[in-house]
């Protein structure tokens, strides 16, 4: 997508013919999705997703059943019936309350006791260590004091505790497989029957699992495209908007990629398949946002140090506890109950809820943006990004030519832009495309046109109604010694325009003029930076008038023109000395090593496989608002972990001491009863504080 210098020192002069520019690379097939094409395992992400739906109903249903269990274990115990001031006591309660409480405990308990397991194999005790912990005493404790010991039990702890757990991690679970359910509902919305083009060109239906690449397939008009592939026929508009958000049809025709998903409009399109399974658009998109869910943060990794901690402070805290009291003489139920309380109360489960839980609705927000987070550590470091370089061709300008002025000298504005309207029809050049969409907005008519030619190193020539008409560069005309503005020519190349002239014979009918056109976008885009105290940076490979232009229209703050694809990590490089964080946007292969050095890397959907392949976060959008909202959705995002992780810690922090008893002298006393309900508190308080996250 990316001009080289020489064309764009062309451009500088505009010393151009028509067919020669080499302004193909704007083109805008090379924007097609055929450039998400990374690698994935279909049946990888399949079985991930099925284990993760497993672990779902598997919590689920622990926790009902647990949730059960609890129901009769409260009411056996005496201190809830004294609270509730009825007796449902019996001969043989006990041993009920012990039988149900094992079951609870064994069947309840089970992932937290495999988890402790798993954790201690790898050495990296933190979370279920903690829980496992908590319940086993309470569990052995309790069952010595109906067998052996004479004391209060910790049965109502236990089963409380595990049916928290429980809903807090079925909670947590569910919030997570939201969130990659948002891009998921898109395969549910794909076609399963495709209209295959037999050898012998019969059309037969035909199940879209069972194609393969190099199947030719038919759609018909308002059909689902059922799979990626390349047209080889037909010319119809398919509306995209399910997959890229643009709500405007996109005209496709032979040698155009189409996207499985997207509906096809009032035509017929023939195409050939491309990709399949798990190489397809959607499959890709959504590998990306499992990605994003499995991968760990610096932010992460941060809570499961602080985890990890508090497991050793709930261990020497609970057994320094045990100690102290009874060394001050105080029995030994009085001793267990504050050491367990000291346990329940460390159990970091509302930890544990910090961090997924915003990640979880982080990447949610991101994927019904059109944010694809490949790495979250980059993703969450885009907070402290103060310098923003954008490429422009494809980013902050559309990649495609529009018309900026037409000047008739011997005929009207619009006669002469109905002449060559009606000769570009014939060219698939971008210049040709910006005056043909000109043309049609105008809703002009088509003449009719005969010998139509190339002319190399000229431009175009044709017969138009009867006359010979040709499309040229200025370079031509002075070639010929025809006589044309110089001054006006010149006002518009130093605005970075490209200008090009129609003849008839050697008389002059007037110029139209076309540059690069800056998305709507890219002036909110910017200025919002402007107010966030980010620095915006323009790197092209453009050349400085274009640029300029370009940049002084948008109100860049640094503007690197005719720079080589390698001088742009040398450009972020420098941007480092100054010790700025930068984030890097751009589409093309020439982007990609400043991609990979940029602390943030940022590719836009429509960009190259190396480009996407080097990103941190992909637009599926080549939006530079999107740019804009990576930001605000990492800062955002960093806030409500921060705020999750000081409640967690900070509560923990505080209530051990009071569990522990050291205000005991002074009437307060936590008591597991209190520990449990504080704990469940803290639970609740995460989640729904992750589940207010939003962005404007």
């Amino acid at each position: 997508m990316k001009e080289t210098n020489e064309n764009l020192k062309e451009h500088n002069q505009n010393q151009m013919n028509h067919e020669h520019m080499n302004h193909e690379q704007l083109d805008l097939e090379q924007m097609d999705h055929e450039h998400m094409d990374h690698e994935v395992s279909g049946s990888k992400d399949g079985g991930h997703h099925d284990h993760h739906e497993m672990m779902v109903a598997d919590f689920r249903k622990r926790f009902f059943a647990s949730l059960f269990l609890m129901i009769p274990i409260l009411l056996l115990t005496p201190m809830i019936q004294s609270f509730l001031g009825v007796n449902l006591s019996f001969p043989g309660d006990k041993y009920l309350l012990f039988g149900l409480s094992t079951v609870l405990f064994f069947y309840g308990g089970w992932p937290f006791l495999k988890g402790a397991r798993d954790e201690a194999k790898q050495k990296s005790l933190a979370m279920m260590m903690l829980i496992a912990l908590a319940i086993t005493v309470a569990y052995i404790y309790s069952t010595l004091t109906v067998f052996v010991l004479e004391g209060h039990d910790f049965f109502w702890e236990l089963a409380t505790l595990i049916v928290v757990m429980l809903l807090g991690h079925w909670i947590e679970m569910r919030s997570v497989e939201g969130a990659s359910r948002a891009l998921e509902e898109l395969i549910k919305l794909m076609p399963e029957i495709a209209h295959l083009i037999g050898e012998d060109g019969q059309m037969i239906d035909v199940p879209v699992k069972n194609l393969k690449a190099g199947n030719r397939l038919l759609v018909k008009p308002g059909e689902k495209i059922p799979i990626d592939g390349t047209v080889f026929a037909g010319a119809s508009s398919v509306n995209e908007s399910m997959i890229t958000g643009e709500s405007v049809p996109v005209d496709k025709k032979d040698g155009d990629e189409v996207v499985g998903g997207s509906i096809n409009g009032e035509g017929i399109l023939k195409f050939e398949v491309t990709r399949v399974g798990d190489q397809t658009f959607l499959s890709q998109v959504i590998k990306m946002v499992r990605e994003a869910q499995a991968s760990k943060s610096n932010t992460e990794r941060l809570a499961d140090v602080a985890a990890r901690w508090l497991f050793y402070i709930a261990v020497v805290s609970g057994t320094a506890t045990f100690i102290a009291w009874m060394l001050i003489g105080k029995d030994i139920n009085f001793a267990v109950e504050r050491a367990v309380t000291v346990i329940v109360i460390s159990c970091p489960h509302a930890l544990g809820l910090a961090i997924p839980l915003v990640t979880a609705v982080s990447t949610n927000i991101a994927a019904r943006k059109g944010l694809l987070i490949r790495d979250r550590a980059s993703f969450e470091n885009a907070r402290k990004v103060n310098s923003i370089v954008f490429d422009k061709t494809g980013t902050l300008t559309e990649g495609a030519f529009g018309v900026n002025a037409v000047k008739g000298v011997a005929v009207s504005d619009d006669e002469l832009l109905t002449i060559a309207y009606s000769v570009e029809l014939n060219s698939e050049h971008p210049i040709a495309k910006g005056i043909i969409n000109e043309a049609e907005k105008r809703k002009l008519p088509r003449l009719a046109v005969k010998d139509y030619q190339n002319l190399t190193g000229m431009g175009l020539k044709a017969n138009v109604d009867g006359r010979d008409i040709m499309i040229v560069s200025p370079s031509h005309l002075r070639h010929e010694s025809i006589q044309f503005d110089e001054a006006s020519y010149e006002n518009l190349a130093a605005k970075g325009k490209t200008v090009v002239f129609i003849l008839e014979g050697s008389k002059l009918l007037g110029y139209i003029a076309l540059s690069d056109i800056v998305r709507t976008s890219s002036f909110e885009a910017i200025n919002t930076l402007k107010t966030m105290g980010v620095e915006s940076i323009m790197l092209t490979g453009d050349n400085r008038k274009v640029a300029d232009q370009v940049g002084d229209m948008l109100g860049i703050d640094k503007i690197y023109a005719e720079v080589l694809p390698q001088e742009k990590v040398s450009k972020i490089d420098e941007l480092h000395a100054e010790h700025r964080i930068v984030a890097m946007t751009g589409d093309g292969v020439n982007d990609a090593p400043s991609l990979a050095k940029a602390d943030l890397g940022i590719a836009v959907g429509a960009g190259t496989d190396v480009a996407i392949e080097t990103a941190d976060v992909i637009l599926v959008r080549s939006d530079p608002l999107d740019v804009v909202s990576i930001l605000k959705l990492s800062r955002a995002t960093f806030r409500k972990m921060v705020q999750n992780l000081l409640w967690a810690t900070g509560y923990n922090l505080i209530a051990i001491p009071l569990a522990a008893g050291v205000l005991y002298s002074q009437g307060i006393l936590i008591t597991p009863a209190l520990g449990a309900g504080f704990m469940s508190l803290s639970t609740i308080i995460v989640s729904i504080n992750a589940r207010l996250l939003k962005i404007d």
